[in-house]
């Protein structure tokens, strides 16, 4: 590119001088070589149930009591809605249209609502809980009406995973049936857009974790080609 510089000189005359200026375009890394791949891929991914493992753990409440059918329920909302334990214990009977199998989230994390849909199955079996559990404003409630605490679920889910024999079962709580519904929603639609709106992030970053799961099955099918 050229421009025109014009000097005024000191005896009143003109000085007109053409200059040619380059210009590059340089592009700068914000991380170091080494670092990209740690950026990319973390170095711990979470802990997801394989199918087994899912089977053995829904197999151990034992249905005819209350609390082990309620908490059965729990887990397989978790699985096929991926709801976070707060939103699983906060539902409302009426929050689930039993026509349809739509379930609405009211205000979730950052006080958001979301749509969900569940199977026929598992809405059979809700119904089915509908005549069973008590007068009470939670669809999955206390024996006595009340709502569910989070750290009960937390310590249900771990013992029975425990009970279960899972792997790494250290790592295994409520948050494990979301991260293992959303690896088999990706695996299934293979679209991670459909996978934020059915988690709720706002940030399409914290969903992409779950592609780095997907990532790791494959490379490990095809060491083992």
């Amino acid at each position: 590119m050229r421009h025109a510089f014009l000097d005024i000189l000191p005896h009143g005359g003109f000085h007109c001088e053409c200059v040619t200026i380059r210009r590059e375009i340089v592009t700068i890394s914000l991380f170091p070589e080494n670092h990209r791949d740690t950026m990319s891929r973390p170095d711990k991914l979470p802990k997801i149930l394989t199918d087994d493992e899912t089977e053995r753990l829904l197999d151990q409440p034992n249905q005819r009591y209350f609390s082990p059918h309620r908490d059965y329920l729990f887990m397989r909302l978790m699985l096929k809605a991926g709801l976070r334990s707060a939103e699983a214990v906060a539902l409302q009977p009426d929050h689930i249209d039993m026509p349809t199998g739509k379930v609405t989230v009211r205000e979730g994390k950052g006080a958001k609502d979301r749509t969900l849909w569940i199977s026929n199955d598992l809405r059979d079996e809700i119904g089915e809980w509908l005549e069973r559990r008590p007068e009470s404003d939670y669809l999955l409630p206390t024996s006595k009406g009340k709502k569910v605490d989070t750290s009960q679920l937390r310590r249900s889910v771990k013992r029975y995973a425990k009970e279960a024999e899972i792997a790494e079962v250290d790592r295994v709580s409520p948050h494990t049936l979301r991260h293992t519904f959303a690896t088999r929603l990706l695996r299934e639609t293979g679209n991670i857009r459909k996978v934020q709106k059915a988690l709720g992030h706002s940030d399409l970053s914290t969903t992409m974790l779950y592609t780095h799961v997907v990532d790791s099955e494959l490379e490990e099918a095809m060491k083992g080609l």
